[in-house]
């Protein structure tokens, strides 16, 4: 079982935010995860990235990988992508 770092996606239509979750690759895309590690709302200008810089650093050094979508939104909010 691997551990990634992805996007939930929550909202109404056609109005989306996103949790960034620690979750199994085997959950599904908004279910059950392990921890919610920050907030990205692309409906403002600039998108929103609100990170758990804490959390994500442990979860980071405890193996878990983020998607290429989850990297490339750490690397605009100056976090990086990997331990």
């Amino acid at each position: 079982m691997a551990v990634k770092i992805r996007l939930a996606r929550h909202g109404s239509k056609k109005r989306p935010f996103y949790r960034i979750v620690v979750a199994s690759s085997e959950a599904p895309r908004d279910g059950r995860y392990i921890d919610q590690v920050g907030i990205y709302d692309p409906g403002h200008e600039p998108a929103r990235v609100e990170l758990k810089n804490d959390k994500l650093a442990a979860w980071l050094a405890k193996g878990a990988r983020p998607t290429q979508t989850v990297a490339q939104i750490l690397r605009r909010a100056g976090t990086p992508a990997s331990a």
